[in-house]
């Protein structure tokens, strides 16, 4: 396959130019990549008015960057992102993304933390078929997960997502994309924008994909407001978004409570393969969710002892993290996280009844 790419280009002073690549002059053969190429650039930069174009050109998909995509299952592929804090990398590619092809159409679970991710991730998928992407689903509203769908989107994808995310997302869409830019720089981060969903789930959802079905799920406050699980029928995967996190110190943004009690009911249908928002795959859900359990309880109890002890928020988020230090070893960006799940912690504790 020939993707179109177009050389980008800041309009303001800056004279930094990156490629761009652009999913709807995607086509078998150089000559049919060729035919419509001027047409889509100018679209597209029409969309942007904050670059400009420099030319373009039709490239094949095995000279492009692509993600390091990893079979898992018949027709699972997972990209595993590093196990830390996106401020401790260079680029911000933490999460895991996962990619479901069934005989006729190919969806596509999270997106990553830039354009510039989420090209690599189609290129990825390219080498492996040829199939539409008729679905991008996304799992919840981080940056890590969200920031590369406009891809997808011009792929010609459905964006997917939980029925209060559009809502979560738009209130920090540009805090979002400022600190991304602040943290990896306008290299990386070219062309990124928010993309909100064309479907949203309510309470469950089911994506046919020919031979094989998805099955998305709603869940109640946890991790955030907005969690959506996915799962494969034919595989028996469950992909669990940030539900589930392995390695990487888990970021309380929603409910400890409600994330405590949404690990205590196994799924159903029970999984083979769970792949977490971060970390590596587990092969059974008691293997996935104990570590995490463990230092979610934990939390909690540790907060609750020092409301118990009466102590304002100033005291006990310092005491709480104190308390978890026996934790410390067994998560990467432990001490970048644990102040902060403290204080979110005391936050929704302290009036507890």
């Amino acid at each position: 396959m020939f993707h179109l790419v177009l050389t980008a280009c800041f309009a303001a002073s800056s004279p930094l130019c990156m490629p761009v690549l652009l999913p709807a002059g995607s086509a078998a053969t150089r000559e049919d990549c060729r035919h419509g190429a001027a047409r889509i650039t100018q679209d597209w930069l029409q969309d942007h008015p904050d670059l400009t174009g420099n030319g373009f050109r039709c490239v094949a998909g095995n000279q492009l960057p692509a993600l390091d995509l990893r079979e898992i299952a018949p027709g699972v592929h997972v990209y595993q992102g590093r196990p830390a804090q996106m401020e401790d990398t260079a680029d911000g590619r933490i999460a895991n993304l996962g990619v479901v092809i069934g005989e006729d159409r190919i969806a596509v679970i999270d997106s990553g933390v830039s354009r510039r991710q989420g090209q690599e991730f189609l290129t990825a998928i390219r080498q492996i078929s040829d199939k539409p992407i008729s679905h991008v689903i996304l799992t919840h509203m981080h940056p890590d997960h969200v920031l590369g769908a406009a891809v997808f989107a011009e792929a010609g994808a459905q964006v997917v997502a939980h029925h209060a995310l559009p809502r979560a997302l738009a209130v920090r869409a540009q805090s979002y994309l400022d600190n991304a830019l602040r943290l990896f720089g306008a290299e990386q981060m070219l062309g990124t924008e928010i993309v909100l969903p064309d479907m949203v789930v309510t309470d469950s959802m089911t994506i046919d994909l020919g031979g094989r079905s998805l099955l998305l799920r709603t869940a109640r406050t946890a991790h955030t407001d907005n969690d959506l699980t996915v799962f494969d029928d034919a595989s028996g995967t469950l992909f669990t978004g940030d539900l589930l996190f392995r390695e990487l110190t888990p970021v309380v943004d929603g409910s400890l409570l409600g994330w405590i009690d949404w690990a205590e009911m196994p799924p159903s249908p029970v999984p083979s393969l769970i792949v977490p928002g971060h970390g590596r795959v587990a092969q059974n859900w008691p293997e996935a969710v104990k570590p995490q359990q463990d230092f979610l309880t934990a939390l909690r109890d540790a907060t609750r002892e020092t409301i118990r002890d009466g102590l304002p928020m100033s005291r006990a988020v310092p005491r709480i993290v104190e308390g978890m230090s026996a934790w410390r070893n067994g998560w990467q960006s432990y001490e970048a996280t644990v102040a902060r799940d403290a204080t979110a912690s005391f936050k929704e504790l302290e009036w507890e009844q």
